[in-house]
């Protein structure tokens, strides 16, 4: 018996995605092998997946693709491992390509885990109801999600909460000093405002540039750490320029051990205007650092009372938070964080139902 990883792509643009899946397949206590497929993009390195290497417009069946979607499915089909018992689809895109190939394949059930928002067709859910519960698991990353998915797609949706072992994170992370030195910031700079993530406009960037711009005067010495990379670089870099933030703002683009750097930090922040679960929300926590992030359902889902919000792309409200930031007792902040996020209890709970959800008895 056999499990198999499907993933729309690799690269760094859906690192996060990738590793919510790897923390899946370690949970896992079954001993049974597991096979990587990668349908566009190729896999990191020290990573061994099976590249399909076909375009979006194949896979979405566009133009005169539509024509061959049969040939594609067949030849999925045939790949499929002789002994696989069940397949981890990662989201909507996945599902809509092999879905369709899974439903002759009787012995074969499918978990389809949902990473972000999600828009849903009425072909979408006319698909999953082809499939009995006991064939087709649907899973998201956080309650609120699964509460959307759920309404959307008129099936139950099962909460597996991304979670980390608290033990292995924590024994991977860099000391403050260790970190600062990798970042390049000075010894004698601070505060530190760090934030990781792609650099799309979704993630609120170019908002926390503004705002840091705000307090960065009555702050000479406070410094902003952005750690990734994508299409919206040059125009961060261009807005860094034009507020007068050259060398109080580092943009090191992405670093695949960017998690053992967030001890550099004395405040994270997360901006996003909109988070399917939000990874990094949680390994800051985990690192003894304190977050602040917009105010979004699935960020006070799990911080409730303890996080410290402010509304999307509100400049003022989130200059006004970091300077509360500044003053504030920033270890405090991090233990009562931790305290509502209960780590060691949040992996517990999501190994135990990653192993109810993969199960291949």
């Amino acid at each position: 018996m056999s499990i198999l990883n499907i993933m729309w792509a690799g690269g760094s643009a859906f690192a996060s995605v990738q590793k919510v899946h790897r923390q899946v397949l370690a949970s896992l206590d079954c001993g049974a092998p597991v096979h990587n497929w990668l349908l566009q993009g190729g896999a990191q390195e020290g990573e061994e997946a099976l590249e399909w290497n076909l375009s979006s417009a194949q896979l979405k069946g566009r133009h005169l693709w539509k024509l061959l979607i049969p040939r594609m499915r067949a030849r999925l089909r045939r790949a499929l491992p002789h002994d696989v018992k069940v397949v981890l689809l990662d989201g909507i895109g996945v599902a809509r390509a092999l879905l369709p190939v899974l439903k002759d394949v009787p012995d074969v059930r499918a978990v389809v885990l949902f990473h972000g928002e999600t828009r849903l067709r009425s072909a979408d859910r006319e698909l999953f109801a082809q499939f009995s519960e006991a064939r087709l698991t649907v899973a998201a990353v956080s309650q609120t999600l699964a509460a959307s998915l759920q309404q959307g797609l008129g099936r139950p949706v099962a909460l597996l909460r991304s979670a980390f072992d608290p033990d292995a994170f924590r024994a991977a992370m860099l000391t403050r000093d260790q970190a600062r030195a990798r970042l390049g910031i000075a010894p004698g700079d601070g505060p530190v405002v760090g934030a990781v993530g792609r650099l799309v406009g979704s993630k609120g960037f170019a908002c926390l540039l503004d705002a840091f711009a705000r307090v960065s005067a009555q702050w000479p010495d406070s410094r902003l750490v952005i750690v990734g990379e994508g299409a919206e670089r040059a125009a961060l870099e261009a807005q860094v320029e034009g507020l007068g933030l050259r060398g109080k703002v580092l943009l090191p683009g992405h670093l695949d051990d960017a998690a053992s750097l967030y001890r550099a930090f004395d405040w994270m922040a997360i901006p996003s205007s909109s988070e399917g679960l939000g990874l990094v929300l949680q390994e800051a926590v985990l690192a003894g650092v304190p977050v602040l992030t917009s105010e979004l359902a699935v960020f006070r889902e799990q911080l409730a009372d303890t996080g410290w919000y402010a509304p999307v792309d509100d400049v003022e409200a989130w200059s006004q938070l970091l300077e509360r930031a500044f003053c504030a007792d920033a270890g405090a902040v991090a233990a009562a964080q931790s305290k509502v996020l209960a780590p060691e209890q949040a992996w517990q709970d999501f190994t135990a139902t990653a192993c109810r959800l993969f199960s291949t008895r």
